[in-house]
């Protein structure tokens, strides 16, 4: 019997782990889901379409990244209970504080104005026009925050995180239809094999473009902030800190496997293309242009509608997030009323700093011209990761503040990944500085 009673207190534990697990799970998940957002989807598209399968290796790399970097705001959070803004300012001083705060207001909205782009362009291809999207979505953004309630925001935001699983079996049937040469197989090449061929319209200016879009679209500044107040928000606490980290773990595999079932997605229809390679600037342009290159008389039209779904559910995932991480920093340096467990009667400035940001942005998307429209997207993307290095040495030094962080300061481990991947955004940031001051200087026209 005693086999049996331990076997029974065995069960009653594991079933309360995981119930513990299933609790705390939302917020990694919610912002690296929320991060394969509008701009993001336009960068993999451009990604698959102008390189084919040859960057899929930057996966490998950028997984361990964004989990390395979301888990320290998992820690911070959770032993402050205090978001990121307010942390800076307590441990560096107002000057720094405000330079972090207007560096993430500012890309935080030039990466809203992409979203409310994706958005617009992803319905227009079901004939809304962009003015009853713009609308609607700001309408529905508000709708979703103002419950009063932390959990339900967070309930709400993870049942739109599973549309974003679409582009999964979107890649299986580009690859099911097209005429990939080698199949498969050349897919898993571009994991370990790549292989570039340079020309006019791939420079190495443009290939440098795209390495650091990719990363800048996988680890941003806004990321740090959102995470670190909504760990604060949900009332997480340092017990919790554990399954924090599987929370961020299966958020970090989730939105780079389906960042790269993406890329596999538009390659395999437009780099692949029977009648040769098709350029394309957006995500939207990529469903819109499906049509042509599957075969069949209704193939393409579905997959067009696939395409344009998962690319609104991106775009409306990353204004919610975004305009959030915004709010709750405002909220943190100027002293307001900051969660989403208060009403707007009791938090009227946290309301009021996520509409305006709605709006504002919103209404930029809709006088940009189309052109200006996918410039825009690419160059957020570039922007966010020529930021980001500023924001990963301050979370650095918070996590290694033995007087903050007691017995969870940064092992030597995480030391040396953090600071790795600190020091290859400043190197990949340069390079491209480089590349466009001096084009020659990494062997333009070289195949």
């Amino acid at each position: 019997m005693y086999w049996i009673s331990k076997l029974i207190h065995q069960f009653s534990r594991l079933k309360r782990r995981w119930l513990v697990l299933f609790a705390v799970l939302g917020p990694g998940i919610i912002t690296m889901v929320a991060d394969n957002d509008a701009g993001g989807i336009s960068t993999y598209a451009q990604t698959g379409a102008r390189t084919g399968f040859n960057m899929l290796w930057a996966f490998l790399l950028l997984v361990p990244m964004a989990y390395f970097v979301q888990e320290m705001t998992v820690r911070l959070g959770a032993v402050t209970k205090r978001g990121h803004a307010e942390a800076i300012f307590d441990g560096f001083g107002p000057v720094w504080g405000w330079f972090s705060v207007f560096d993430l207001v500012l890309i935080n909205w030039l990466t809203l104005v992409t979203e409310y782009i994706g958005m617009t362009q992803a319905l227009r291809l079901f004939n809304i026009p962009e003015w009853v999207t713009f609308g609607g979505v700001t309408a529905l953004l508000m709708a979703i925050v103002i419950t009063g309630k932390y959990w339900t925001f967070e309930k709400i935001t993870l049942v739109f995180c599973l549309f974003n699983m679409v582009y999964i079996p979107a890649a299986f049937w580009a690859m099911h239809t097209g005429n990939v040469a080698g199949g498969w197989t050349a897919v898993g090449r571009g994991f370990y094999a790549p292989h570039f061929t340079l020309n006019d319209a791939l420079t190495p200016a443009a290939l440098m473009t795209l390495v650091m879009a990719n990363i800048g679209t996988t680890i941003t500044p806004w990321q740090i902030f959102f995470q670190q107040s909504a760990v604060v928000d949900k009332g997480m606490d340092i017990k919790d800190i554990a399954f924090g980290k599987i929370d961020t773990l299966f958020g970090a595999l989730l939105t780079c496997i389906v960042a790269a079932f993406i890329i596999i997605a538009t390659a395999a229809m437009f780099h692949h293309n029977p009648s040769g390679p098709i350029d394309i600037e957006s995500a939207a342009l990529a469903a819109a242009r499906m049509p042509e290159v599957l075969p069949g008389e209704h193939l393409g039209v579905y997959a067009k509608g696939l395409f344009a779904i998962g690319l609104f559910d991106a775009g409306l995932l990353g204004a919610l997030c975004i305009s959030l991480s915004t709010s709750w920093a405002l909220g943190e340096v100027f002293g307001w009323a900051h969660s989403l467990n208060r009403s707007v009667r009791e938090a009227p400035w946290f309301y009021v700093a996520y509409l305006l940001m709605l709006l504002s942005a919103g209404v930029v998307s809709l006088v940009a011209g189309a052109q200006l429209q996918d410039a825009i997207t690419i160059f957020v993307q570039v922007v966010a990761v020529t930021l980001l290095p500023a924001a990963l040495v301050f979370l650095i030094l918070l996590l290694n503040d033995k007087a903050l962080m007691g017995e969870h300061v940064n092992t030597r481990t995480q030391n040396v990944a953090n600071w790795a991947i600190t020091i290859l955004v400043i190197v990949v940031s340069s390079a491209f500085g480089i590349s466009v001051l001096f084009p020659s200087f990494f062997g333009a026209g070289a195949n």
